[in-house]
């Protein structure tokens, strides 16, 4: 136990809320987060509604009631509420197995299934039309077997049930997350309880255990419709050239048609599709009820086992991992190491001139890289300053000003990507005041949208790390004469390093490979890693993408293996540990 409470009982406190740099710090943040929050969001509402400076609604409502809107739309509501269901089935069971079952190697089996959410959408979507191609050793081995293969014509997964099937397996991590941790909270006490009085394990489930966990299943759900309605990935490498149109990928070609005198039009699709998710997220807020579960007793931790069941679920739980994890990246590596899209892979095919040309003969290739490396760096560094003084704030310095400055960075981050990609290019699009220089068409507009989309994300695992601080070292500091600053640097920083760094990494995953803020900001000078896949892909160079898409897995996965070594003291800070 700390004796430093002790320390100051009977000294009085400062009795300045924001005394000298602290009130100077948060007033800083409220302009950053100003700027690259509020003010393009703002921006983009004004467009949407008075593109000429006057209120239009005539036109507002001319353009989303013309049938290639009304045809997007609701493509887009059907592709987010059945890859949800999707998604709910398969994250509901992992998480149940993971979080109340004795299934054995869980930690295995959990990076495992968390790491498809990690790769990006757009190489989900590459590795599984490769997967799928009639050239695939997967079609092969069952041509082989007498199974009937379809050689000619659409492949299957360019349709409206492709876009589906590829959303609802990326975003089943995102509800096993949701509720692995509200399973996790449930008594044991309640499910002895009720099987004393006769109930049946089934019973129990379904009036016990899935009542209380409702509120996470929910949540998980809101999770998993806002990411698929926002995805560009998966609904591009499928939709266009499936010709299923969706609200993104329609804002997209329009505006790579168009220019950027489509801005107005686009910011209305944008609200729209803004509207759609914050809805989801309010009515699966309704039906999930309170968000957290409160039992008087015993926490001890609820726990069923499988009995002579066990065996044949762990092999059925891994050969899922081998049919939605190896089967799409086999195939993608077998296209990476074969000279033309198509060729079956034998020791005449066999070449690592893909990885040559990604990596060191292709100007486009790494020029993407080293810009996407340059700004997730830079995003990195100044987010994970700015998310250890929010959470400074939010820990234990709450007001009004701080409240709004999280709620409008989170909502930053539950904005589909492609809304922050067009108010940042109506907000960047003018000479900025004061110093008339205008970010359009520079890498200083991507950066700016990462900044605010990514906020949200480094700053929860920090919240995580001030959870487990003493509030009374920062005061013996201050009692003692330390100011703001230093006491963030020699008490605070030290103790919630790892939970920062937890949380620059997850930041530097995600903004290294993305696609969906970058996509409409990028141009032929400021490419970024992300949206180089599907443009290899649209312009014929599969193989070559195949590569950068192994390249790009492989970073993945020992950037999460180093998140693991370095949290490996503050378990439940990663998303993959338990």
């Amino acid at each position: 136990m700390s004796v430093l409470p002790s320390l100051t009982c009977g000294v009085p406190r400062q009795r300045s809320r924001w005394p000298g740099s602290e009130h100077g710090v948060l007033w800083l943040l409220a302009l950053v987060i100003g700027l690259l929050s509020v003010a393009p969001l703002v921006r983009l509402v004004w467009a949407a509604v008075a593109p000429h400076g006057v209120p239009d609604t005539q036109r507002l409502f001319e353009l989303l009631a013309t049938p290639r809107v009304l045809r997007a739309t609701g493509n887009t509501l059907v592709i987010a509420l059945a890859s949800t269901a999707l998604a709910l089935l398969l994250g509901t069971l992992a998480a149940w197995l993971v979080a109340l079952s004795n299934m054995r190697a869980k930690s295995a089996w959990v990076f495992a299934f968390i790491l498809p959410l990690m790769i990006p959408p757009q190489v989900t979507a590459l590795a599984w039309v490769q997967a799928l191609s009639p050239s695939s050793l997967v079609m092969q081995g069952l041509a082989a077997l007498g199974l009937p293969v379809d050689g000619g014509g659409t492949p299957p997964l360019y349709s409206l049930g492709g876009i589906i099937l590829l959303l609802g397996l990326h975003n089943a991590p995102l509800v096993f997350l949701a509720v692995r941790a509200g399973l996790q909270r449930l008594p044991a006490e309640l499910v002895e309880a009720a099987r004393i009085t006769g109930a049946s394990p089934l019973r129990v489930l379904l009036t016990v255990v899935l009542p209380l966990a409702r509120p996470a299943i929910f949540a998980g759900a809101a999770l998993s419709f806002v990411a698929a309605a926002g995805n560009f990935g998966i609904q591009a490498m499928l939709g266009i050239p499936g010709r299923v149109p969706t609200l993104i990928t329609l804002v997209y070609q329009q505006l790579n048609t168009t220019g950027p005198g489509a801005l107005p039009d686009m910011a209305v699709l944008s609200l729209l599709l803004a509207a759609i998710t914050l809805a989801g997220m309010l009515i699966s807020s309704l039906l999930g009820g309170r968000r957290d579960v409160r039992v008087n007793g015993s926490t001890q931790p609820l726990s069923q086992s499988l009995g002579r069941w066990r065996l044949p679920v762990e092999c059925a739980s891994w050969l899922l991992m081998v049919l939605i994890l190896l089967l799409p990246l086999s195939a993608l590596l077998t296209t990476s190491l074969t000279q033309g899209f198509g060729q079956a892979l034998n020791w005449q095919s066999l070449t690592l001139l893909n990885y040559r040309n990604a990596l060191f003969d292709y100007p486009a290739v790494r020029h993407a890289f080293l810009t996407s490396l340059g700004l997730t760096l830079l995003a990195v560094a100044i987010l994970t300053v700015m998310a250890l003084f929010m959470a400074c704030f939010l820990s234990w310095r709450r007001s009004r000003l701080v409240r709004m400055l999280h709620l409008s960075s989170e909502l930053a981050y539950a904005l589909p990507g492609v809304v922050t990609g067009i108010a940042a290019l109506l907000f960047f699009l003018k000479p900025l005041p004061l110093v008339n220089v205008s970010l359009y068409g520079t890498v200083w507009i991507i950066l700016a949208a990462y900044l605010s989309n990514f906020l949200a994300l480094v700053l929860r695992p920090t919240l995580a790390g001030f959870a487990r601080i003493e509030r009374s070292l920062d005061e013996a500091a201050q009692l003692a004469g330390a100011g703001f600053l230093r006491r963030m640097r020699d008490i605070v920083l030290p103790l919630v390093a790892p939970s920062a760094i937890a949380g620059a990494i997850l930041v530097f995953l995600t903004a290294l490979n993305e696609i969906q803020v970058s996509i409409l900001l990028v141009t032929s000078a400021t490419q970024t890693l992300g949206p180089t896949i599907v443009f290899l892909d649209e312009g014929g160079s599969s193989t070559l993408a195949a590569a950068v898409g192994c390249l790009m897995i492989l970073l993945v996965v020992v950037l999460m293996l180093l998140a693991s070594l370095l949290a490996r003291r503050h378990r439940g800070i990663l998303p993959w540990q338990e």
